[in-house]
């Protein structure tokens, strides 16, 4: 886009015919900047500045569609008299996240037939429901009243194949969460089954993401003019929490300021109230992006962003080798 800024306008978005093209587009990536703004073991915000926008938007179809996971991929369901059908308890155990850290693993051969140590991980599951010898005889509440009434992940132990031992701690073998509802049952009800996690990629299934990713441009927000009274707090009420403040200035008047616009969600309600619409101007800066990552996975939010930014190296890397093979 040839313009740094879109106008968020009442009936239509427009590109702002003042502003020209960046210096720092002009000249690749000279004088781009990256800021990590918040960032944890599961949610990372970072800013690229300066940086076009497929150059973001490929990082996050790499984290979604290529950042390898483990997932259960087979399930052997030896009994399951649970109301469940096979199907979708195999299901529901797919989805379930893993703290196996798929860094250690291969992608498992599509033609292997047996599980190895190198590319799978074990689990089994066996539970039976039964009624609590312990419960009240006036007891009502069935958790209560049955033993292994709820089977959560945390009834998936780890079975290590081959050297495995040697090499995983079972505390980092486990479900990533031990609270997920797999299934119900009642007395007499068992299930009894093997499943086997495998390292995979979330363009062929979506289990294997390892979180989501998305990405927003820099809203702007500009007073045309001064807004004071009721009419400020309409205006305030507008916008997200933050976003604007009322102060009172010098000549003891509570006016409306701009005190955050970074958290504006852009949903132009501005616009619906006659008395404050001209007294706002808002736009987006294209050449600021603000980058989410929030991780499901054993992978830290800042090692997802690792593990694509390397896919991105690589595939760059090929295209470089295949031009200079043809050139």
């Amino acid at each position: 886009m040839d313009c740094t800024r879109i106008k968020l306008e009442e009936f239509q978005v427009t590109e702002d015919p003042v502003t020209l093209v960046d210096s720092t587009k002009k000249n690749g990536l000279q004088g781009a900047t990256v800021q990590i703004i918040n960032m944890d073991d599961v949610n990372m915000e970072i800013d690229f500045v300066g940086f076009h926008i497929s150059l973001v938007n490929a990082l996050r179809r790499l984290i979604l569609a290529e950042v390898a996971t483990m997932a259960i991929e087979k399930v052997y369901m030896y009994n399951n008299t649970s109301i469940v059908q096979d199907e979708v308890l195999a299901h529901r155990l797919g989805l379930v996240p893993l703290k196996v850290d798929p860094r250690y693993f291969e992608f498992r051969n599509k033609d292997e037939t047996e599980w190895g140590a190198q590319d799978s991980v074990q689990y089994t599951l066996k539970v039976k429901c039964s009624k609590n010898p312990k419960a009240s005889s006036t007891e009502t509440d069935p958790d209560l009243m049955y033993l292994n009434r709820k089977i959560t992940s945390s009834s998936l132990e780890w079975k290590p194949i081959g050297n495995q031992p040697d090499i995983f701690r079972a505390e980092a073998m486990q479900p990533l969460h031990d609270d997920i509802l797999l299934a119900k049952l009642n007395p007499g009800h068992e299930i009894y089954l093997e499943a086997y996690a495998v390292k995979g990629i979330g363009s062929d299934h979506a289990k294997f993401q390892p979180g989501l990713s998305w990405y927003r441009l820099l809203p702007e927000i500009e007073l045309a003019r001064e807004v004071e009274g009721t009419a400020a707090e309409l205006l305030q009420r507008c916008f997200s929490p933050g976003v604007i403040d009322i102060v009172t200035n010098k000549e003891g008047k509570r006016v409306a300021r701009v005190a955050n616009a970074r958290g504006d969600s852009c949903s132009r309600n501005v616009f619906h109230y006659d008395e404050i619409k001209d007294a706002v101007k808002l736009s987006k800066n294209t050449d600021h992006v603000i980058f989410y990552v929030e991780s499901h996975c054993s992978l830290k939010s800042s090692e997802i962003l690792e593990e694509a930014v390397s896919l991105l190296i690589s595939k760059c890397d090929n295209i470089l080798a295949i031009l200079d093979k043809e050139t």
